[in-house]
């Protein structure tokens, strides 16, 4: 069985504010993306790697990014949507046929550690379709127009992390069924949900960050120093 991931870089980032993406922006002395690259060219597991970015980002990321930190398993970089569906969905695409798993992962993920990456995969390739979360730590509220008009019992809600894995025929069939119906989601497995195909959920990690505001930066920084 073999696998291939694809590593979802096309956002703009607008809550991150600045000029530069936040999948590009430097973390240490790399950027972003060439943190979350490492991890997944490093994987037994993983057999190829396809990355979708903005349009206007090929030419930099085959150059100053996979070229230049040597990320051989790098398959194909391919021009994204303006949603991460519509690019997640035209990286699926272009996964080569000969790949029996998909690895979906956010590009502002860097921090996911080798060792869940390994259970996450094997996970995936039992059960044809695995997700990471995490357990909600804080209480749940739901609001409207600014009051609160109740709680939710946070014990049977988890957090969502990516990566997940699927077999590549099933994520692709969920993906054309959603857009052919236009139903939008930002998450993979939700597609994949409406399926009805079950989906086995892997105890994940709360320092698999993702990296959307300024603040999730400097904790990521913070991290990274704390690992070496």
């Amino acid at each position: 069985m073999s696998s291939c991931a694809i590593i979802a870089a096309a956002g703009r980032g607008r809550r991150m504010g600045g000029s530069i993406n936040k999948q590009f922006l430097e973390l240490g002395t790399r950027p972003i993306l060439a943190h979350t690259l490492e991890k997944f060219n490093q994987c037994a597991l993983i057999d190829g790697i396809v990355i979708v970015v903005p349009e206007d980002w090929l030419f930099h990321v085959a150059e100053n990014i996979v070229d230049r930190f040597n990320f051989f398993k790098v398959n194909k970089i391919v021009a994204g949507g303006s949603t991460r569906q519509e690019s997640v969905h035209a990286a699926l695409k272009a996964v080569d046929e000969s790949f029996s798993f998909v690895v979906i992962h956010d590009a502002v993920r860097p921090l996911i550690q080798p060792e869940l990456l390994i259970k996450i995969i094997t996970q995936g390739m039992e059960t044809g379709a695995a997700i990471l979360a995490v357990p909600a730590q804080d209480s749940l509220k739901k609001v409207s127009n600014g009051k609160v008009v109740g709680t939710i019992d946070r014990e049977s809600i988890w957090l969502a992390q990516t990566p997940q894995v699927f077999k590549r025929e099933l994520v692709l069939q969920a993906y054309q069924q959603a857009w052919q119906e236009h139903f939008f989601s930002t998450d993979d497995s939700a597609l994949v949900e409406r399926l009805g195909y079950p989906i086995q959920v892997v105890m994940g990690d709360y320092t698999n960050i993702k990296i959307t505001t300024p603040d999730d930066l400097e904790l990521a920084k913070f991290l990274i120093q704390k690992s070496f």
